[in-house]
């Protein structure tokens, strides 16, 4: 066996960490662990379900990623004492896992690097991200719910909460719309490099035989502001529409008109809720997207940037950021950062730590200059 020497590639690692660490600094998570830990203990915590939710949510988070941190140093350990070992009794077996060892540490410091160019005003705050079919027909609402789909499955990757708050089904197949949360931290910062225009080239199942479809989807991406930071909205800014939850072919439809609908008339902004059962908590839900929207807006209005956070979205030619091509071939590209997969139906299945990788680091590479 030829023997192992990592000596470089550690000593690169090792620096790396030293970045990061310095960067995510482990004292701050544990002052804040204490914090919520302490409230987590609180005997009355579970009286307001929904707060107990977010402060064991937040809790969980930041252990996980404290446990991330402080097992780099001791895995780095572990790894040049795993080389010496296969070096002095030439075990192949050995060789390999040090090898498979130095490739899992390498993906776990890419992973925290890129979380260290994560450092915008709102970066850190849960996501809600809004789907809206564009150009193309029922094709574009099948993309759209393809879309959906995608993100969720890339959540549940990574263990993230997720909640869809409201979802507009197409006569035919797919959706015309869809809400949803990912409730983790710096979930906004993440997938705010997602927003824009996605397009999908494929035969169509819908179509013609034989002949390719494209079709548009429009992907936004707000932070969700916590309720210190929302917005006052005068009553009379905004128009309360009821109605009945709706799913596809007359499945999951309430007896009541519990979903509800927002309008903020100076905007014309809309936000519609049917998760819930109760139009109260409908309403509500609605309400915080509503005052998201809105504080989005605004701090574009005072940095006069149009659109800086959320984008400006058409979901119609020319204006695509990444494009999904199955047919002639089997490609996903996205058009800013080049950076592209050869497998589309893993991207599909949520495997898109790639791409968002590369979108962030464009980002802050567009910023600096």
């Amino acid at each position: 066996m030829d023997e192992l020497d990592f000596t470089v590639e550690i000593a690169a690692l090792r620096s790396t960490f030293a970045d990061i660490r310095s960067v995510v600094g482990p004292e701050r998570l544990e002052a804040e662990i204490a914090e919520l830990s302490e409230q987590a203990g609180v005997p009355d915590l579970w009286d307001d379900t929904e707060k107990a939710q977010k402060v064991t949510s937040a809790l969980s988070h930041r252990q996980a990623e404290l446990a991330k941190i402080t097992s780099i140093e001791s895995r780095l350990d572990d790894l040049e004492i795993m080389v010496e070992l296969a070096n002095d009794e030439s075990d192949v077996a050995a060789a390999d896992e040090a090898r498979g060892e130095l490739k899992a540490i390498a993906k776990v410091l890419g992973e925290l690097e890129v979380q260290t160019l994560l450092d915008g005003e709102y970066d850190d705050r849960p996501a809600v991200i809004t789907i809206r079919s564009g150009a193309g027909g029922v094709d574009a609402a099948d993309f759209a719910e393809m879309l959906m789909r995608m993100y969720l499955r890339w959540a549940e990757k990574h263990k993230y909460p997720t909640t869809v708050m409201d979802t507009s089904y197409a006569e035919e197949a797919g959706i015309k719309s869809a809400t949803f949360e990912i409730d983790a931290p710096y979930a906004f910062g993440t997938l705010s490099v997602e927003a824009g225009t996605h397009r999908l080239v494929r035969m169509s199942p819908f179509g013609a035989a034989g002949k390719r479809q494209t079709s548009f989807a429009a992907v936004e991406v707000i932070p969700l502001m916590p309720d210190t930071e929302v917005i006052d909205i005068p009553e009379n800014d905004i128009r309360v529409d009821v109605f009945r939850s709706s799913g596809p072919g007359g499945q999951s439809v309430n007896t009541t008109d519990s979903a509800v609908r927002l309008t903020h008339i100076p905007t014309g902004t809309v936000v519609s809720m049917q998760n819930e059962k109760s139009q109260i908590q409908n309403r509500a839900a609605a309400m915080r997207v509503l005052q998201s929207r809105l504080l989005v807006i605004q701090k574009e209005q005072e940095a006069a940037v149009k659109k800086d956070l959320a984008g400006v979205i058409t979901a119609s030619w020319g204006d695509q950021m990444r494009s999904y091509v199955l047919a002639p071939y089997q490609m996903v590209k996205d058009l800013r950062t080049e950076y592209e997969e050869g497998t589309p139906s893993k991207v599909f299945d949520g495997e898109l730590d790639g791409f968002i990788a590369a979108g962030i680091k464009w980002r802050k590479r567009a910023i600096e200059e």
